[in-house]
């Protein structure tokens, strides 16, 4: 009888480790139909997270008066809770949150030739639409009312000339104010036509996006259900890529995602950017050391806004995590960051790690 001859062993070893650590094919990206209300789910054990973990984070989110929250994975929904009544079709307000919705349009109508962010603002809303001298109101650019750095006076909430007033050079200062909001005028003059009707052609109609603009005497506000919120942070998540469309330019999306100036490296163009060494928040001149949610990722960049209406967009981990409702402390509202996020984060991540 012939002797089988046996294969050296590492030999063998290295065919079963090759086998063994062979990567499984990376998930693709996905992203709900615009004429449906389907939306692929992805489970919490088949991404390997902690269930255990789930109650927890419901039962804080409850306490801090959260009507909705979800997490996507991928574009997958993973969570969709609804708290006090609140449901899919609710409709509830960004605030400042929002804020990034304007700078992605603003993005869109510089793409299509409409307006140049080095520009004067004046070139788009004429001259004397501030109460500053013309030197100083000249100084101020279309970028700075995207990075809070107009040097306008920011003590008033109304965006009306007489309280449009100098406190520094533009460029010189960050504080974070409510004369963003004419960016709005900038697109609706630079385009020819009425913000909202740009908006929705040019992005809400793209992505699914139900909603509309609550053009208040103060406040310019966003309003839409908890799934519209989703989809715009999966957009972000994809650079401003939709299925198979680039809706806004992905070099100047990814502009508006990096440091936008070195007062407040924690800001972009109206973006909240983690994981830098220092940040400012809205009403303060102060300097704070750190991060701005320590507990989340590093990557991370966000939509804040009042009563801690939140986008958290996460590119490491292909993650939207979105928060609507009320303030979690009615005592001490914030209008951006607030101690609410990192505790957020500290059950997110009791789940996700």
């Amino acid at each position: 009888m012939k002797q089988l001859k046996l294969l050296p062993v590492f030999i063998l070893l290295s065919v079963i480790g090759c086998k063994k650590w062979n990567p499984a094919p990376a998930e693709t990206m996905y992203f709900p139909s615009n004429t449906s209300g389907e939306w692929e789910t992805k489970s919490i054990s088949a991404l390997g997270w902690n269930q255990n973990a789930v109650t927890d984070l419901k039962k804080f989110l409850t306490e801090k008066n959260s009507k909705s929250f979800m997490i996507l994975v991928n574009g997958r929904i993973v969570l969709e809770e609804y708290f006090d009544g609140h449901t899919p079709t609710t409709t509830w307000q960004w605030n400042s949150a929002g804020k990034t919705l304007t700078s992605v349009v603003t993005g869109i109508a510089q793409q299509e030739g409409l307006l140049n962010i080095n520009n004067t603002a004046s070139q788009y809303l004429g001259s004397g639409w501030t109460s500053e001298p013309a030197a100083k109101e000249n100084l101020i650019t279309v970028k700075h009312l995207l990075t809070m750095t107009s040097g306008l006076d920011e003590s008033s909430d109304l965006v009306v000339k007489s309280k449009l007033t100098y406190v520094a050079d533009a460029g010189t200062r960050w504080a974070y104010a409510n004369v963003f909001q004419k960016l709005m005028d900038v697109v609706a003059s630079a385009g020819n036509q009425n913000y909202e009707t740009y908006f929705n052609s040019k992005l809400k109609n793209k992505i699914g996006m139900d909603g509309f603009w609550d053009n208040g005497v103060i406040f310019k506000i966003y309003n839409s259900n908890t799934r519209s919120m989703a989809r715009f942070g999966l957009l972000a998540l994809n650079n401003g890529k939709w299925n198979n469309e680039q809706i806004i330019n992905e070099s100047y999306f990814s502009e508006s995602i990096k440091s936008s100036q070195s007062i407040n490296p924690s800001y972009g163009y109206l973006w909240w950017l983690n994981g830098k060494n220092t940040y400012m928040i809205p009403g303060s001149q102060t300097v704070f050391q750190g991060s701005l949610v320590p507990n989340a990722p590093v990557d991370m960049y966000a939509a804040m806004g009042a009563s801690d209406q939140r986008i958290y967009i996460i590119p490491s981990k292909k993650m939207v995590v979105v928060r609507m409702g009320n303030a979690s402390d009615p005592a001490n509202p914030s209008f951006a960051v607030s101690g609410f996020d990192n505790a957020l984060w500290q059950k997110i991540n009791a789940v996700i790690n």
